[in-house]
């Protein structure tokens, strides 16, 4: 019931594998919650409980994990002895109802969830939402978009802005309220989400950096930003290499600015160049 009522889109085939079942146990499960009154709605292959069904904002208001948390969570079950018989089954329990590739950024409950539901809403039913007394860093005021999608979900939303004319990324704790129109999209052509790398930094474009990391440099950013687990490889000596790709030089720059004696920069010039400009300004600050 969690999968059929996610932000995510599962086939009979999607569901019987990430529930290790197979398609007839997955329709007779599909035939219960009918029997039992839930609304069955079905678009092309993809499956899910309509959200006019009883009950379904209080299943889909259930707890979500970001995929950090989800990270998280993981290494703190691998770390559990291999001899403990509640390991398997936890593992099996956060595998096999949360998909990592698409959970949520925050716990989505009380007046997050009835704004994430209106979103949810507008999305599918290509509508445009003024998000209402939105607070900007500069401003607070209602927006007229058209949101077409989620970051690593809830957390952010990507919308058309239409009176910027382009597509933005909003926070969901920052609005106020969303309200659905009967305006149908009039930009479904210039939908575009952006990119969020691993310093959750959003934008369109990336740009590919390298750095070699000492033993604290490491830690910390495996403690601050688990996602950069699988960008981060070895490289002797107690160093590591971090090469990934970021979408705003501002995240990792924070990052490298607080650790300047245990990170090196490799063939990123425009790394270099931010960190350059970064620190020149930083001095003049201090003057």
């Amino acid at each position: 019931m969690k999968m059929l009522t996610a932000n995510v889109e599962y086939s009979v085939d999607d569901l019987a594998e990430r529930l290790g079942m197979s398609r007839r146990t997955v329709y007779r499960y599909i035939d219960t919650f009918r029997e039992a009154g839930f609304l069955i709605k079905k678009s092309g292959d993809f499956i899910r409980l309509d959200k006019e069904s009883p009950h379904f904002k209080d299943i889909s208001q259930l707890v979500h994990f970001t995929e950090e948390e989800a990270v998280i969570l993981r290494r703190a079950i691998e770390n559990i002895d291999d001899t403990n018989v509640l390991k398997q089954n936890l593992k099996r329990k956060l595998y096999s109802v949360y998909d990592s590739k698409a959970l949520a950024d925050t716990v989505v409950k009380g007046h997050a969830a009835s704004t994430v539901h209106a979103l949810i809403e507008a999305i599918e039913n290509r509508r445009q939402a003024v998000l209402i007394g939105y607070k900007s860093a500069h401003s607070v005021k209602d927006r007229l978009v058209e949101p077409f999608g989620f970051t690593t979900n809830y957390v952010n939303v990507w919308c058309y802005d239409t009176e910027d004319g382009r597509n933005k990324i909003f926070k969901t704790a920052r609005i106020g309220s969303v309200e659905v129109t009967d305006r149908e999209w009039e930009h479904a052509g210039e939908h575009e989400e952006g990119f969020m790398d691993i310093f959750r930094m959003q934008g369109n474009t990336c740009t590919r950096v390298r750095v070699e990391l000492g033993l604290i440099a490491h830690n910390l950013l495996m403690e601050e930003y688990p996602l950069s687990e699988g960008y981060v490889k070895p490289n002797g000596d107690g160093r590591w290499i971090l090469e990934t790709e970021v979408a705003d030089m501002r995240g990792i720059g924070r990052f490298v600015a607080g650790l300047l004696d245990d990170v090196h920069i490799i063939d990123s010039p425009e790394l270099e160049a931010y960190m350059e400009e970064y620190l020149h300004r930083f001095g003049k600050v201090r003057d």
